[in-house]
């Protein structure tokens, strides 16, 4: 991806969310030399990679096959697996109409995947094989603000405003605005996306960016280049 359309995107995205009454925190607003200049005190956010992360899934379609994310807060995975301390990890999304976010499923995260505003989110899901890989002949059981909800393979649930699916891992899905553009809330267990995305399809997490324009705000994926 262009850096000049990754920097436009952040724009639209940052309207949008506050069109809906959300504000991101200040360190979203910095800019690289600032960042830089306050490494040291943004550590915990470095390491947990909170911040903007928009992808095309290096398919160089992002318009098609994208995802814009900010990751608002992290914990830690150590403090997962002992089981007590900072276990969970919040994120705003924008899924454009009929953007795919491709299929796919977690290792370790559970996820409340919320529509927070806008048109109607769907979301397509497949059970798993007994060793959690994907099964389209498989179908499984979710909570959609938890009422306990029975899917068939590749069925196509849809949230309005306010609704909300829990994913649990193996639960395989992809999803998609229908309609218009949506923004999606996600709180879940510890995120690790470097690690923990297993996709249908042999596909990348991250967009390769070219820099054609300076960057406004820095990605994620940007920190171990510039940081």
């Amino acid at each position: 991806m262009k850096r000049s359309r990754i920097n436009e995107i952040m724009a639209e995205a940052d309207e949008m969310i506050r069109s809906y009454g959300f504000v991101l925190p200040p360190f979203a607003y910095w800019t690289p030399e600032a960042f830089k200049a306050r490494a040291d005190d943004a550590r915990a956010v470095i390491d947990a990679r909170c911040g903007w992360d928009i992808t095309d899934y290096g398919a160089g379609r992002y318009d098609e096959i994208g995802l814009f994310l900010f990751t608002l807060r992290n914990g830690r995975l150590a403090d997962l697996q002992r089981g007590g301390g900072m276990c969970y990890a919040e994120k705003l999304l924008i899924s454009k109409q009929d953007q795919l976010s491709p299929m796919h499923t977690h290792v370790i995260k559970a996820e409340d995947i919320i529509n927070r505003g806008g048109a109607t989110m769907v979301i397509e899901l497949y059970g798993s094989d007994p060793d959690g890989g994907f099964d389209e002949t498989a179908g499984g059981v979710v909570m959609c603000d938890g009422i306990r909800r029975e899917f068939a393979p590749g069925e196509k649930l849809r949230f309005a405003p306010g609704e909300s699916v829990t994913l649990m891992p193996g639960d395989w899905h992809a999803f998609w605005g229908e309609g218009g553009d949506v923004l999606i809330g996600e709180v879940s267990t510890v995120n690790d996306d470097e690690t923990d995305n297993v996709f249908r399809e042999p596909i990348g997490r991250f967009a390769e960016v070219e820099e054609d324009v300076a960057p406004t705000h820095l990605l994620v994926s940007d920190y171990r280049i510039w940081l």
